[in-house]
């Protein structure tokens, strides 16, 4: 089954340019290029925010796009990891994931295609 790992990062502080900073973004790339070699990995980026995104939206038949950021929240969501691998070790990854940039992740399954 696939699943989403995503990775939030407060506005605030998200990218400091610090050790610790480096340090995740190396690991995190690590697990991305373990996770291919293993054949889990359907993608992974990281996202910039806010000030790149959009909010797109149909009012009344009539496309309307305006600047980020997403929600009314200072959390965005600062990347994310597709896996396809079993449920045990989906929850794994997160865990992986979390302890490397030590905070949470939430994980999402995907819905099942219709046959």
């Amino acid at each position: 089954m696939k699943y989403l790992v995503l990775i939030f990062g407060n506005t605030d502080n998200t990218w400091t340019g610090s050790a610790d900073d480096v340090a995740a973004i190396r690991s995190l790339t690590a697990l991305k290029h373990a996770l291919a070699a293993s054949g889990e990995l359907v993608s992974s980026e990281g996202l910039n925010f806010p000030s790149s995104g959009k909010v797109v939206r149909i009012r009344d038949g009539v496309r309307v796009i305006t600047d980020g950021p997403y929600g009314e929240a200072k959390e965005q969501v600062a990347g994310y990891f597709m896996i396809d691998t079993s449920d045990e070790r989906a929850e794994e990854i997160a865990g992986q994931v979390a302890a490397i940039i030590g905070d949470r992740v939430e994980l999402r399954g995907t819905l099942l295609s219709a046959p």
